[in-house]
């Protein structure tokens, strides 16, 4: 068996071309541009690699940007200022904190000063608990990385209701939701991570494999149940995920390519919901 790729470059830039044509529909409109404010802190050269992709992407949108960068010493209070000042900005429509940050910073509390309107990224306790509770009258945001796993899941109709999901990580903003949305779509979820015991024994049993712990090739293909959908959400260095693409590819259905999977994926939804956010500050109706 031969994986077939679940690529997301293309339904990405099919996500980025409607969220330019709603940009474009709020300038003519309203006089607005949607606004990307992106923090930095520190000079960590992927994660500056990754923030000038996401405004330059938001550039082809026609979604504007701004980039605040902070030095590496910068402390949470001062973090928590700056993050406040763009949430009472009303020229600023969605706000993403580059993350990790470093050591010295209370990254949950860097996180909560973010405008729960501006929760572009999906960090916030308000849009975990969204997720979690699946509430339509009150949707939030969705984690970036998670909600584009799902639109990818959904793109290659991969049938949740009833599959047994494993995800394997569980990062408040990666693993966490993911599982939430998994379960929202009515799937059985195991949450597991690198302390799990017998990992390999249950990631056999799981339909659906959610890859994001965080280590190279962590996820190898004889741990895999023949014919499962495995998304692969790690990035290591020299472009490695967390499974072993190549063994996991002659077991696995469909996989994640890294680079091109759920990357791009990531990125579209950040943007989709930058004009979300945009839209409903100006009182219409996001998507409308």
């Amino acid at each position: 068996m031969t994986a077939e790729l679940m690529i997301g470059t293309d339904l990405a830039a099919e996500m980025v071309a409607k969220a330019a044509e709603r940009a474009a529909a709020l300038q003519e409109k309203y006089g607005v541009q949607p606004c990307l404010a992106t923090v930095l802190v520190g000079d960590d050269p992927a994660s500056a690699t990754y923030v000038r992709m996401k405004q330059n992407r938001s550039k082809k949108a026609g979604i504007g940007s701004r980039s605040v960068v902070l030095p590496a010493e910068t402390t949470t209070d001062e973090l928590v200022a700056e993050i406040r000042k763009l949430s009472e900005d009303p020229e600023v429509h969605g706000i993403l904190l580059q993350h990790p940050v470093p050591a010295q910073i209370d990254e949950r509390a860097a996180f909560e000063a973010i405008d729960p309107g501006k929760d572009v990224d999906g960090v916030t306790m308000l849009s975990f608990a969204a997720m979690a509770l699946n509430d339509a009258s009150d949707p939030g945001f969705r984690s970036a990385t998670p909600g584009g796993i799902m639109r990818l899941l959904a793109a290659y109709d991969v049938p949740l209701e009833g599959a047994h999901a494993v995800v394997i990580g569980r990062s408040p903003i990666l693993g966490k939701p993911a599982g939430m949305l998994l379960l929202a779509s009515n799937a059985t979820v195991t949450y597991a991570h690198s302390r799990t015991r017998d990992l390999p024994e249950l990631v056999r049993t799981a339909d659906v494999v959610i890859a994001a712990v965080g280590k190279a090739n962590f996820v190898r293909g004889d741990w895999l149940k023949p014919g499962a959908v495995v998304v692969d959400a790690g990035y290591n260095e020299g472009n490695v995920g967390d499974v072993h693409f190549e063994e996991a590819s002659e077991v696995a259905r469909l996989i994640t390519p890294v680079p091109g999977g759920v990357g791009p994926m990531t990125i579209a939804l950040l943007l989709e919901q930058t004009v979300d956010a945009a839209e409903a500050q100006l009182g219409q109706c996001p998507g409308s």
